[in-house]
């Protein structure tokens, strides 16, 4: 276990009483204290970014470049310069991908000002909602084609504000062309949590681009408003059970809410660049009640009113079957941690045949300090 690692898991406890404390520390100085920031870097100066529908003849076929703009310009399994890349008989090797690991994370690190200081969080919601489309019965939906490309996916209001997040990964797409979106923005998820802290993740690369109509239909994403019912519906048809329903939840411990995006406000811990088990902790060592306010039914904790819980959050404690797998979650970070990584390894496969992996098992990659210490 890393240094780095080990400091912020074990702050955790001290971010908690800090944050308690009646003479709050200020917003930004707190942030500081608990993560790196680095030079500040112009903000996306746009939701999308435009490729002219060219076709490439390779590999016997034509190959296109897509918009993103919603307006599907004619893509298959592949780009022109994908096509390209496999006709001269380029195959990308696990360096290579890890190239991309790292130029991602220097991404995640570049947020300036965005949100608390970290572009982790979105990156990650953005792989979350490309997976958590799958439908085991109709073995549709998944990261394999990664249709939020398109309209009107990318339009739908569970995801709303991950143009940030796609904007982001463009510029990665740019300098690596020959990944597809589906293995970008999934090994992006991978990055995102293992550089904020997180469990190692394992991940493998094979997944394709599809076209507009690969889309799945609205209402495959958790509805925050709902209850325990709504989110075994959900997860169930995606094939998870109960336990891997709690584990994946424990990601809220990251990232914050916008109102001008979902409805609801704020934040759910109070580091939420660092995965800890901080959200089942709060979740139960806290007194939560209902936000008085003109936005949804969300909640907010009793003594500092500056966390908040969803509907769907708060069901954990609720229910007699989630109850048991958060509160040993809360009692267990490293039990979390463990059950984490399995079903987030899980969740990015969703819907990618076995054949299309490039490699029988998937890989464990190093954190880009690992990759420093190795070289020292």
């Amino acid at each position: 276990m890393s240094f780095l690692r080990a400091s912020a898991r074990a702050a955790a406890p001290l971010r908690q009483a800090a944050a308690r404390n009646t003479t709050q520390i200020p917003r930004a100085q707190f942030r500081a204290s608990f993560r790196k920031f680095s030079t500040e870097v112009p903000k996306p100066k746009s939701n999308t970014v435009l490729y002219a529908g060219i076709a490439v003849v390779a590999a016997g076929g034509a190959y296109y470049i897509f918009s993103d703009a919603g307006k599907e310009a004619g893509t298959v399994v592949k780009s022109g310069v994908q096509a390209a890349k496999a006709k001269s008989g380029f195959v990308p090797s696990k360096e290579d991908y890890i190239k991309v690991y790292n130029r991602i994370a220097e991404i995640i690190d570049d947020a300036g000002d965005y949100d608390d200081g970290s572009y982790g969080p979105v990156i990650l919601r953005l792989a979350w909602h490309a997976s958590g489309t799958y439908d085991k019965d109709t073995k549709t939906g998944g990261s394999n084609y990664a249709t939020m490309r398109f309209e009107p996916e990318s339009l739908q209001g569970a995801n709303a504000g991950l143009n940030v997040a796609r904007t982001l990964m463009e510029k990665v797409k740019q300098e690596f062309p020959w990944i597809s979106y589906g293995d970008l923005w999934t090994l992006a998820g991978v990055a995102a949590i293992q550089e904020m802290a997180g469990p190692k993740i394992p991940w493998r690369p094979g997944r394709v681009d599809g076209f507009a109509a690969d889309a799945t239909p609205d209402g495959r994403l958790p509805d925050a408003t709902q209850g325990a019912d709504h989110l075994r519906n959900i997860f169930y048809r995606m094939g998870f059970n109960d336990q891997e329903i709690v584990a994946l939840s424990g990601a809220h411990a990251l990232g914050r809410c916008h109102r001008d995006r979902s409805g609801f406000e704020g934040p759910w811990t109070f580091s939420p660049t660092t995965v800890t088990n901080d959200f089942f902790q709060l979740l139960f060592n806290e007194k939560w009640v209902w936000k008085k306010w003109s936005g949804p039914k969300q909640l907010e904790d009793k003594k500092t009113k500056s966390l908040m819980m969803l509907p769907t959050d708060y069901v954990l404690v609720q229910d007699k079957s989630f109850k048991k797998y958060a509160k040993a979650y809360a009692d267990d970070q490293d039990l979390w941690f463990k059950d984490f990584s399995n079903a987030v390894a899980t969740l990015f496969e969703l819907g990618v045949p076995t054949q299309q992996f490039v490699a029988s098992e998937p890989w464990v990659l190093p954190t880009v300090e690992e990759q420093q210490a190795e070289k020292k």
